[in-house]
């Protein structure tokens, strides 16, 4: 596949996207529109988007890219697990609050419960937490798309980034939620169809039917799914299902990205069918990507395909192998659907979490939700505004990325969760567990700042304090708890006039 013709499937794709976007936006350009989707959204819509926006461009090339450790192999299946029982969690417990309260921003229970400083430390934790993932996450396509098209432009990277946030800016600036509902959808159908096309070129590739390739994958030295040999290790059963359980209740039901969402349902009843019907879609797909990893790696053995390496460190890039498959080793078909998957899951992340990002600060720094403000001239424009400084934001953090250029602070990057998302996770525990008690509201920033500190001393230090354990994703647990007795420390005795 030419990088004419991939950048050529690109600009197709972001035409349909401006066009449903235009469509949608025409009649709901407002506030009550880019926040809450008007409160009017089908729920068996927003639980296939929801697909798009869970399952970023990361999963879709790295999680296959993994399998090939034998020390991974489908290990990531156990997280999956985690991450059903925490969406069920949030189903059960989070949801039905944030309905009681009716809120717009998810964080305006911290307000009500412990106060308006602790509520922004909140709003504060999210905008850095979601800014720096949904950058790295778009980084990672990126350099794919770098390296397979726009090298052959001699495009620099920096206007390759440009590109894509002023695209993703484009279709989302006016109707918001409105929009993203919609389009993530159509997103979503492409990430699902190029799963399981990819799977019928590669087995037809093989000569393989699909019990056949069912069997060689299950035979294959890629397909092992528990770990229950060593608890020091990451990879540990437990540790992974607790990891996934929290991570899930911290990364979603406590982000206003997929929460904005759920709330856009008219009722609990519905937001709840939503994410129900999301879960078991997540369950199946995640085992369609493990499944593609092993057929890849299959695939590489086979014809004698090596693993990629980085053009500048020259390290082995596991997450490169999906893309030079496609590109380079299968016809032109294959080449399309994964270009097209890799995009929508790319993209239907990203524009996602520019949304979500835009909300919270004009609803929690900038109170555009209250009644007040809401009939204030120019509220649009300002909208607009905070919406192309998080685009910006975001091309400064991918530029920062891509400066270091250090394969160690990348992987970092995906523990960076554990320590920004567990404040929040200490933050709600403490308001939904201690309701009797009220904390010292000035105080809160000092233990969220403490706490993500005393996890990374913890963590680097973790073998020589527990006789070589290693901590993975159950550090978000760690950072909970801190947060959680931290806020005990700071807090005492009080009767609440209004009780969530």
């Amino acid at each position: 596949m030419t990088p004419f013709a991939i950048l050529t499937l690109i600009i197709i794709y972001f035409g349909i996207l401006f066009l449903i976007s235009h469509f949608v936006s025409k009649k709901n350009s407002g506030n009550d529109a880019f926040f809450k989707a008007n409160k009017n959204s089908k729920w068996y819509l927003v639980a296939f988007g929801m697909i798009g926006t869970a399952l970023s461009g990361v999963t879709f090339i790295s999680v296959p890219g993994e399998v090939g450790n034998p020390e991974n192999q489908f290990k990531y299946f156990q997280f999956v697990i985690g991450n059903a029982i925490g969406f069920i969690i949030i189903a059960k417990v989070l949801l039905p609050l944030y309905y009681r309260m009716n809120l717009t921003s998810i964080y305006g229970y911290i307000e009500k419960r412990l106060g308006t400083v602790s509520y922004k430390t909140a709003a504060t934790i999210f905008l850095i937490s979601r800014t720096i993932g949904s950058s790295f996450r778009l980084y990672l396509v990126v350099i794919v798309l770098q390296r397979y098209v726009f090298d052959f432009y001699q495009i620099p990277f920096a206007t390759t980034v440009l590109i894509s946030l002023v695209l993703i800016f484009a279709y989302t600036y006016r109707g918001g939620l409105k929009t993203i509902i919609i389009t993530d959808t159509l997103q979503t159908f492409f990430l699902v169809s190029s799963v399981f096309l990819t799977i019928f070129f590669i087995c037809r590739s093989l000569n393989l039917n699909v019990f056949e390739a069912f069997e060689q994958v299950k035979n294959s030295n890629y397909s092992k799914v528990f770990f229950f040999e060593d608890y020091l290790k990451g990879t540990y059963f437990w540790k992974q299902i607790l990891g996934g359980v929290f991570v899930t209740i911290a990364m979603v039901g406590l982000d206003q990205d997929l929460m904005q969402k759920n709330l856009s349902c008219a009722t609990i009843g519905e937001a709840q069918k939503n994410m129900f019907t999301f879960t078991g879609i997540f369950v199946i797909i995640n085992i369609f990507f493990l499944s593609v990893g092993a057929l890849l790696y299959i695939y590489a053995d086979k014809n004698g395909i090596i693993i990629p390496t980085d053009l500048v460190t020259g390290k082995p890039r596991t997450d490169l192998l999906f893309p030079e498959i496609a590109f380079h080793h299968l016809s032109i078909v294959p080449s399309i659907v994964f270009l097209l998957g890799l995009t929508a899951a790319t993209f239907a992340t990203t524009d996602s979490a520019l949304t979500a990002l835009t909300t919270s600060f004009c609803v929690d720094f900038l109170g555009m939700d209250k009644a007040e403000n809401q009939n204030k001239p120019n509220m649009v424009r300002s909208r607009h505004f905070v919406h192309i400084g998080f685009s910006f934001l975001m091309f400064l953090v991918i530029i920062i990325f891509n400066t270091i250029n250090d394969a160690s602070v990348v992987s970092m990057i995906f523990k960076i969760a554990s320590y920004t998302y567990g404040p929040l996770l200490g933050l709600y525990t403490f308001g939904l567990f201690m309701k009797s008690r009220t904390v010292h509201d000035k105080l809160v920033p000092i233990i969220c700042v403490l706490s993500p500190a005393i996890c990374f001393l913890i963590s680097k230090n973790s073998a020589l304090l527990f006789g070589d354990y290693v901590f993975d994703n159950e550090l978000i647990i760690v950072n909970g708890l801190i947060t959680f007795l931290g806020l005990l420390l700071i807090s005492k005795t009080a009767i609440l006039e209004t009780r969530f």
